[in-house]
C-alpha cells in the first residue's frame, strides 16, 4: 500500500479522535486519582464518620508538601544554575556559557519563579506539573495625534506599512488666488495608529487538568498526540482570522465533565454558572484545543509534527502547520518506568494520612469521653432532668447517691501515641521530610559530632534529593533546551543581555549543536558548607598554579579563578559578585596579556637606550620637551583664543633656553664620558616644528 496524501476531512477525522482519545483517557484513567489527592490536600477526607463523634482529619498531605516545596524552591532559584548548556568541542565554551546566561534571562523575563512554584505544586500533587515554552508574537498598537500638518506630510505617513489613519480633520481650508494658484496649503489634525510587532519566547504553567495525551505514551518526546484545551472567547478566534458563522457554530458550553470536576476540586468551588450572553454574540465561550500529533498528511511515507487549532467540544480542526517540537516539559517526582504518568507525594502518602486520620480521630474521641463519661443511674432513685442537664455546677436530685455510678472509660493515648508515631516515621521514610533534614530535629542537633549531625541530615534528605534531581533531569532541561530551540530559530539581531557585568549581543546562531544540556542538581542540605570549601581549596590550588608558573601555565587563567571567587561568594547568599570583583573573560585576558608584553618591551628597549649616553640624552629631553608640551596644550585648552599668541612667545623663549642648556650639557658629557656630541642634530630636532604649537594656532601639523 502507498501512502497517498490526506484531505481536510481525512485530517481533521483522525486529529479529533486521536484527540477524543487521548482526553478520555486522562479523565477515566489519570483525573479520578487527581481530584482525590487535590482533597486530600485541601483537608478533606474519604473516611466516613459517626454523626456526633469527631471529624478531624490529619493534613499530612498538606504539611509534607509545604515542608517539601520550600527546600526544592531553594535549591533550584538560589543555589546557582541548575541547569546549565556543557560544551562538546573546546571552541564551544563561550557559546555553551552564552546559551546557559541566555536561557536564565528567558527564565526570569517570564518570571520563572511562579512558573516553577506552580508546576512543583502540582508535580507533587497531580503526578505532573506541565510547562509550555513557546514563541509568540505580539501586537501592540499605539495612538498618536498630529496638528497643523500637511497633505504632503499625511502622503509620507501613508506610506509607512505599520501606521493607519484612523480619523482626519480639516482645520484649516487651502487658500487659492484669482489665478488658481495655491497661496496657502490646507492643515489638517489626524489621529494615527502605530502597529509594533515584537516576537519573545514565552513560558508559561499548564493547568493539569487541562493537558492530555495518548494511553500509549511513555514520554513527551515519544507520545502520538499531546496538547492542552482552555476556555476562550468567538471574538479571540475571530481576531485571529477565522470566520464568525464557523466559530459560533462551535461554540457553547456543555455538561459538566470529569475535567470541569478536577479544576472545581482545584478552585475550591463549584462555578457551573453559564455566562453566555445572546446579546454579546462575540463573547459565547468556545473550548479551544492546541494539539501536537504526528501524521504523513502530504503522503510521503514519514510522519512528521503537526500543531493544529481545533475548536469546539468535537475538536475540529481550524488550521495546522508544521512544527518541529512539541512545547511542553513535564516535570515529575516519582516517575513509572515505561508509563507517562507516575506518583505524587500525595500519592505516595495518602493511606498513611487515612491511618493518622482515623487514630486522630479515635484519640479525640476517647478523651471526650474520658471528659464526659456515661453514668449508670436507677431511674426511680434520681431525678432524670437533673441528670440530663450538663450545667455546671448544677444539681441532681437522688433518694439514693449510691444509685448513680459512672462508666469507666480507658485512656488510648497510650496505645494511640506511639502508632500515630509510626506513621509520622512512615511519612518520613518516604518523603524524606523530617526535622533532621529541616534542621530542627533537637534530639540530633544535639549529637556530640558534626559528623553525626552531617550522618543523619544527609540519610533524611537523600529522597528530596533524588526529587530534585528527578525534576532537574525531566522538566528543568526540557523547559532549557526548548527555550535554547526557540532563541536559534527565532534570533533578535538587536538582543543585548549582560554578561559578567558587561552588554553583549546575543548570537544564538553561533551556538550550533555542539553543546548539551545537563543538571547541575545535588544541592540538598548541608551541601552548600561542603561546596563552599571545595571550591576554597581549589582556589587556593589555582592560585599556587598561576602565581607558580604564570598567565601562560596552561592550566589556570584569571577567567576561571574570577569564577571560582564569583561561586564562592554565589553560594553565600551574594548574588551580584561584579560588584566586589572585576568581570574578566578570556577576550579581556588576552588584552591585558598583550598590554603586559609590551609594557615589557617598552622597559626592555628603555635599558638598551640607556647604555648609549646620545640615546639616554636624546630620551631625556624628548620626555622633557613632551611634558612642558602637555603642559601647555593643558593650559590652551583652559584659556581663550586671545592668549594663543602669548603662549606661542613663550614656547619660543623656552627654545632659546633649551638651546642655552643644551650647550652646557654637551660640554658636561665630553668631559664625563669623553665622548662627541652631535649637538648640531639635536638642536635640528628640538628646532623642529611641534604639532602641539602648530595645533594651538589653528594650523595642520600634517602640512
Amino acid at each position: 500500500m502507498q501512502p497517498k496524501k490526506l484531505s481536510e476531512e481525512e485530517v481533521n477525522n483522525a486529529v479529533s479522535v486521536a484527540v477524543r482519545e487521548a482526553v478520555d483517557f486522562v479523565e477515566s484513567e489519570v483525573a479520578p486519582d487527581r481530584i482525590k489527592a487535590q482533597r486530600y490536600f485541601d483537608g478533606e477526607s474519604y473516611l466516613g464518620s459517626e454523626e456526633g463523634r469527631s471529624q478531624v482529619v490529619a493534613t499530612k498531605c498538606r504539611d509534607t508538601i509545604r515542608s517539601v516545596k520550600p527546600s526544592l524552591m531553594r535549591v533550584f532559584l538560589q543555589s546557582g544554575t541548575p541547569v546549565e548548556f556543557m560544551p562538546r568541542r573546546p571552541e564551544t565554551v563561550q557559546a555553551a556559557e552564552q546559551a546557559t546566561k541566555y536561557a536564565e534571562y528567558i527564565f526570569d523575563r517570564n518570571d520563572g519563579f511562579s512558573v516553577i512554584s506552580d508546576v512543583f505544586h502540582d508535580a507533587l500533587i497531580k503526578k505532573v506539573g506541565i510547562a509550555k515554552v513557546y514563541y509568540d508574537e505580539v501586537e501592540e498598537v499605539e495612538f498618536d495625534e498630529y496638528s497643523g500638518i500637511t497633505e504632503d506630510q499625511i502622503e509620507l505617513i501613508r506610506q509607512d506599512p505599520d501606521t493607519d489613519i484612523i480619523e482626519q480633520r480639516t482645520i484649516i481650508e487651502a487658500q487659492v488666488d484669482e489665478m488658481g494658484l495655491q497661496i496657502q496649503p490646507a492643515s489638517y489634525e489626524i489621529k494615527v495608529a502605530h502597529t509594533h510587532k515584537d516576537g519573545q519566547i514565552k513560558i508559561k504553567s499548564i493547568a493539569p487538568e487541562d493537558f492530555f495525551v495518548d494511553r500509549d505514551a511513555v514520554s513527551i518526546d515519544d507520545c502520538y498526540v499531546c496538547g492542552h484545551s482552555s476556555t476562550g472567547r468567538v471574538g479571540d478566534l475571530v481576531a485571529m482570522g477565522f470566520d464568525f458563522e464557523e466559530v459560533y457554530r462551535l461554540s457553547g458550553t456543555s455538561d459538566s465533565t470529569v475535567s470541569d470536576e478536577e479544576e472545581f476540586a482545584r478552585r475550591g468551588w463549584d462555578d457551573n454558572s453559564e455566562t453566555d450572553s445572546s446579546i454579546d454574540p462575540s463573547m459565547r465561550r468556545v473550548l479551544i484545543t492546541e494539539a501536537y500529533m504526528k501524521m504523513d498528511i502530504e503522503g510521503v511515507g514519514v510522519a512528521r509534527m503537526y500543531k493544529f487549532l481545533c475548536a469546539g467540544q468535537d475538536f475540529e480542526v481550524l488550521d495546522y502547520e508544521v512544527c518541529d517540537y512539541n512545547p511542553f516539559a513535564v516535570f515529575e517526582v516519582d516517575p513509572e518506568p515505561h508509563t507517562f504518568f507516575g506518583r505524587s507525594l500525595v500519592d505516595i502518602i495518602i493511606d498513611d494520612q487515612d491511618a493518622s486520620t482515623s487514630l486522630l480521630r479515635g484519640l479525640l474521641d476517647n478523651i471526650a469521653m474520658m471528659n464526659n463519661p456515661r453514668v449508670v443511674v436507677n431511674d426511680a432513685m434520681v431525678n432524670l432532668d437533673d441528670m440530663l442537664n450538663n450545667e455546671i455546677g448544677g444539681i441532681v436530685r437522688a433518694k439514693d447517691i449510691n444509685q448513680v455510678r459512672e462508666m469507666t472509660v480507658g485512656g488510648a493515648a497510650s496505645a494511640a501515641l506511639p502508632a500515630m508515631s509510626y506513621y509520622d516515621e512512615s511519612i518520613r521514610a518516604k518523603t524524606g521530610v523530617s526535622g533532621a533534614s529541616m534542621g530542627m530535629d533537637t534530639d540530633v542537633l544535639q549529637s556530640q559530632t558534626a559528623a553525626g549531625v552531617n550522618a543523619a541530615v544527609q540519610a533524611a534528605s537523600a529522597v528530596s534529593e533524588l526529587i530534585a534531581r528527578t525534576l532537574a533531569e525531566g522538566g528543568m532541561s526540557q523547559m532549557f533546551d526548548i527555550i535554547a530551540k526557540l532563541a536559534r530559530q527565532h534570533p533578535n539581531p538587536d538582543e543585548v543581555m549582560r554578561v559578567d557585568g558587561q552588554f553583549v549581543p546575543v548570537d544564538p546562531a553561533s551556538w550550533g549543536t555542539e553543546i548539551d544540556i545537563t543538571a547541575n542538581v545535588g544541592l540538598g542540605n548541608n551541601k552548600h558548607a561542603e561546596r563552599a570549601a571545595t571550591l576554597q581549596q581549589a582556589l587556593q590550588l589555582q592560585m599556587q598554579v598561576y602565581q607558580g608558573y604564570g598567565a601562560q601555565n596552561g592550566l589556570v587563567t584569571l577567567t576561571n579563578i574570577r569564577n571560582t571567587i564569583a561561586d564562592i561568594m554565589q553560594l553565600g547568599g551574594v548574588a551580584n559578585a561584579d560588584r566586589y570583583v572585576m568581570p574578566m573573560s578570556m577576550e579581556r585576558e588576552q588584552q591585558m596579556m598583550q598590554q603586559q608584553m609590551m609594557m615589557q618591551q617598552q622597559q626592555a628597549q628603555g635599558g638598551q637606550q640607556a647604555s648609549d649616553p646620545n640615546m639616554a640624552f636624546m630620551e631625556t629631553e624628548r620626555l622633557k620637551t613632551a611634558t612642558k608640551a602637555q603642559v601647555d596644550m593643558q593650559k590652551a585648552m583652559m584659556e581663550n583664543q586671545r592668549k594663543m599668541h602669548e603662549l606661542g612667545m613663550k614656547d619660543d623663549l623656552d627654545r632659546d633656553q633649551m638651546a642655552q642648556d643644551l650647550l652646557v650639557d654637551a660640554a658636561k658629557v665630553v668631559g664625563q664620558y669623553g665622548t662627541n656630541v652631535d649637538v648640531a642634530r639635536i638642536k635640528a630636532e628640538q628646532n623642529a616644528p611641534r604639532p602641539h604649537n602648530l595645533q594651538m594656532m589653528g594650523m595642520n601639523p600634517n602640512g
